[in-house]
């Protein structure tokens, strides 16, 4: 468990209630990115890893856990129990749910959704710009729904919907969004219907 020995990054709006954290983890908790922003906000019994980022206008709920080198950026919101792997980061304007389980090297892009009980395995790549910097186009991340299950080093375009208890295989490549309780296999992924061995919930 993390023990509350020094703020990193203090300044004068951030509050005296905030945790404190050894010195040589290197825990950046409530980074400002603007003026007036506010501190973060965390519930109980939470596990932050060394060398890790939070800004500040985050909110996290009970039971969080890191790995290490994390960043979370700001405005994004943390249901209870979540863990984020080692080296992942998530983008600000995010939103994640309770009871999510994001592996280790994954990338998350600003205005994403990840709703409860999911599971996202290693170095899986969301995105949220379709044209990457030749037009003007609204950044739009995935919107991930309950009970779905990602697999390993999987490449997501931007604003597709990976439906409620659906599978994404391990390396696919997802073009297109995924109807509930169906498969994505295959580069680009083909979608199928979910085999009926599947169509449980996560084990998280």
């Amino acid at each position: 468990m993390v023990k509350f020995l020094g703020i990193i990054g203090e300044d004068e709006n951030k509050s005296e209630d905030m945790p404190m954290f050894k010195e040589e983890d290197n825990i950046q908790f409530g980074v400002s990115y603007k003026r007036f922003s506010k501190a973060p906000v965390i519930g109980k019994n939470f596990t932050i890893r060394s060398n890790s980022i939070i800004y500040d206008d985050v909110v996290i709920g009970d039971d969080f856990r890191t790995g290490h080198n994390v960043v979370i950026r700001e405005n994004t919101n943390i249901g209870d129990d979540v863990l984020i792997g080692t080296n992942t980061i998530i983008e600000g304007d995010c939103v994640i749910g309770n009871n999510v389980s994001i592996q280790s090297n994954v990338y998350i892009p600003t205005n994403s959704i990840i709703e409860d009980n999911v599971f996202i395995g290693p170095c899986a790549c969301f995105t949220n710009d379709r044209y990457p910097v030749r037009v003007d186009y609204g950044l739009q991340g995935p919107q991930i729904r309950r009970g779905a299950s990602i697999g390993g080093n999987t490449t997501f375009l931007s604003n597709l919907e990976v439906g409620e208890g659906s599978m994404v295989a391990a390396g696919a490549v997802v073009t297109r969004s995924v109807p509930p309780y169906y498969l994505a296999i295959g580069t680009p992924a083909r979608i199928k219907p979910l085999p009926d061995k599947f169509r449980v919930p996560n084990m998280i």
